[in-house]
C-alpha cells in the first residue's frame, strides 16, 4: 500500500505546475492536429463526452473546476484514439469509480489522521499526475490511426502501456486511500520501519492487496471491452503493480528527501508502469 501525504511547503509547487502546463499543451496540440485528419466530427464528439464526464465529475465535488475541464480534456483524447462503444472511456470510468469509492471510504478516520483529501476534491495538477501517462499515451494510438506508416503493433504496444499507466494510477489510490484505513501502522518499503499513516512511500499489506485488486479490475475491465487479449491485459497488470511499488520506492526516497513532489512522483510512477509495459511488449 502507498500512503501519500500531500505535498510539503511551497518550494515545490513549480513541479505541479510545470507537470500541468507540459502535459496539457501536449494533449490540446495533438486534438487540434487530429481535428485535421479525423474531421471535426469525432473530436466534437469526443470534446462533449468529455465535457459531459468533466461536469459529472464536478458536480460530485470529486475535483475543481480546472480539474474538471483538465479530465474533460484527457477524457476527450482517450475517446479519440479509441472511438465507439467499445472504447477508453470504460477503463477510464472504472478508474473514476474506483478512486472516487475509495476517497470517501472511511473518511471520517483519515480526517482523524489529517490525512483526508480536501472536500473540494483533487486540483488540476492531481489530474495530470495521475492521468497524464495515460493521455500522452493516447496521443501515438491516435496517430496509428492517422499516419499509415506507423505499425499497427506499435498503436497495440502504446494501447497496453495507456491500460497500464491507467491500472497503476488507479492502484495507487486505491492503497493510500483504503490503506489509511485498514492497514494499521504502515512501513518504509527501502527499511521495513514503522511510520505513521501518511508517511511519504509507506506500505501496508492492506493497501498493497487493495491496490493489487484495483488494477485488477483495470485490466479486467479493458480486456473485456477492448480488442485486447489476456496476455496483454495481463502485461498491462504486472507493469501497473511494478509502477504501484516504483511510487513507494520514490516516495520513500527522493520525495523524502524534498526533491520531488506529490504530482511529480505520481506521474513518474505512471510513466514507469507505461514503460514497463513497453518493454515487457518489445518496444524499448
Amino acid at each position: 500500500m502507498i500512503v501519500i501525504a500531500q505535498s510539503r511547503g511551497p518550494n515545490l509547487r513549480w513541479q505541479s505546475s510545470l507537470l500541468l502546463t507540459l502535459v496539457v499543451s501536449a494533449v490540446a496540440a495533438s486534438m487540434l492536429a487530429e481535428s485535421a485528419g479525423f474531421g471535426p466530427v469525432l473530436i466534437a464528439k469526443g470534446i462533449g463526452i468529455g465535457g459531459a464526464f468533466g461536469l459529472l465529475v464536478w458536480r460530485l465535488r470529486a475535483a475543481t473546476p480546472g480539474a474538471a475541464l483538465t479530465g474533460a480534456l484527457f477524457t476527450a483524447a482517450l475517446y479519440v484514439a479509441a472511438p465507439g462503444w467499445r472504447s477508453l472511456l470504460w477503463p477510464l470510468l472504472g478508474l473514476f469509480v474506483l478512486t472516487f469509492a475509495a476517497t470517501r471510504f472511511g473518511r471520517r478516520r483519515k480526517e482523524q489522521l489529517q490525512v483526508a483529501e480536501e472536500r473540494k476534491g483533487r486540483s488540476a495538477s492531481q489530474v495530470a499526475a495521475n492521468l497524464g501517462a495515460a493521455a500522452l499515451a493516447s496521443i501515438p494510438i491516435s496517430g496509428c490511426h492517422f499516419f499509415v506508416l506507423l505499425p499497427r503493433s506499435f498503436g497495440r504496444a502504446m494501447l497496453i502501456a495507456l491500460i497500464a499507466a491507467l491500472a497503476e494510477a488507479t492502484a495507487d489510490t486505491l492503497s493510500s486511500e483504503m490503506g489509511e484505513v485498514l492497514g494499521g501502522e504502515p512501513v518504509l518499503l527501502t527499511s521495513l520501519q514503522r511510520v505513521p499513516a501518511g508517511t511519504d512511500g509507506a506500505i501496508s499489506l492492506a493497501g498493497t492487496l487493495a491496490g493489487c485488486a484495483g488494477a485488477v479490475g483495470i485490466a479486467l475491465i479493458a480486456m473485456l471491452v477492448l480488442p485486447m487479449s489476456w496476455a496483454e491485459a495481463l502485461t498491462a497488470l504486472l507493469a501497473g503493480i511494478l509502477g504501484l511499488f516504483v511510487d513507494s520506492l520514490l516516495g520513500a526516497t527522493i520525495e523524502r528527501r524534498g526533491w520531488l513532489n506529490n504530482d511529480a512522483v505520481n506521474f513518474f510512477s505512471t510513466l514507469a508502469a507505461a514503460g514497463s509495459a513497453l518493454l515487457i511488449a518489445g518496444w524499448l
